[in-house]
């Protein structure tokens, strides 16, 4: 049906930059909204940024002014440019996407394999 592939994970010193991308493919009508979450050992899921089709977006308070999200509707992808990366970044990323596949129809949640940034020197 619905596939989120994501790229662009890796090792990245303290103060350096990465930029994760994610693209949406399948039968898809309309998507809603695109968006990153994170998940570091030991801790649950949070939301690190998310971007509506009509360009409203929203970020984690610590990664505000760090993190820039932005989409490509033509391409169904979505990125994510990280700048200034700490240690407390490290994380399993992963690409969520509300997503309808048919008009009239609920959008529903789907989910990238995610992908490893891990910030270390």
């Amino acid at each position: 049906q619905v596939q989120l592939v994501e790229s662009g994970g890796g090792l990245v010193q303290p103060g350096g930059s990465l930029t994760l991308s994610c693209a949406a493919s399948g039968r898809i009508f309309n998507i809603i909204a695109m968006g990153w979450y994170r998940q570091a050992p030991g801790k649950q899921r949070e939301l690190v940024a998310r971007i509506t089709s009509g360009g409203p977006t929203n970020y984690a308070d610590s990664v505000k002014g760090r993190f820039t999200i932005s989409r490509d509707n033509a391409k169904n992808t979505v990125y994510l440019q990280m700048n200034s990366l700490e240690r407390a970044d490290t994380a399993v990323y992963y690409c969520n996407s509300t997503i309808q596949l048919q008009w009239g129809r609920r959008g529903a949640d789907y989910w990238g394999q995610g992908t490893q940034v891990t910030v270390s020197s």
